[in-house]
């Protein structure tokens, strides 16, 4: 597998719209490096292809799923009343996203 290099990043970063600096350009290929040092442990491991993908940590993992049941919900006017902010029959939140 080829190693990530200065240029790769960059152009990732320029296609993110994010541009990085030099120092930031650095801490992203030291990831990566740190990253690939672990895969390459991982493949070293003997027959690794025949092991299967767990779906869950714990072997005993047992799950239940309720039945979907439609319940009363409280009247829109009660929870405009708690709300800070509404317009109308919404609620207003602060933005969050430039």
């Amino acid at each position: 597998m080829n190693k990530f290099t200065k240029e790769m990043v960059d152009d990732y970063a320029e296609k993110l719209l994010i541009g990085l600096t030099d120092e930031e350009n650095k801490m992203v290929l030291d990831e990566f490096e740190a990253i690939d040092k672990n895969i390459d442990l991982i493949n070293e491991i003997p027959d690794i292809e025949k092991i299967e993908p767990m779906t869950h940590a714990l072997d005993d993992f047992v799950f239940e799923l309720r039945e979907d049941v439609a319940k009363e919900s409280i009247p829109i006017e009660d929870a405009l009343r708690n709300a800070g902010a509404t317009d109308g029959r919404e609620i207003e939140v602060p933005k969050v996203v430039e």
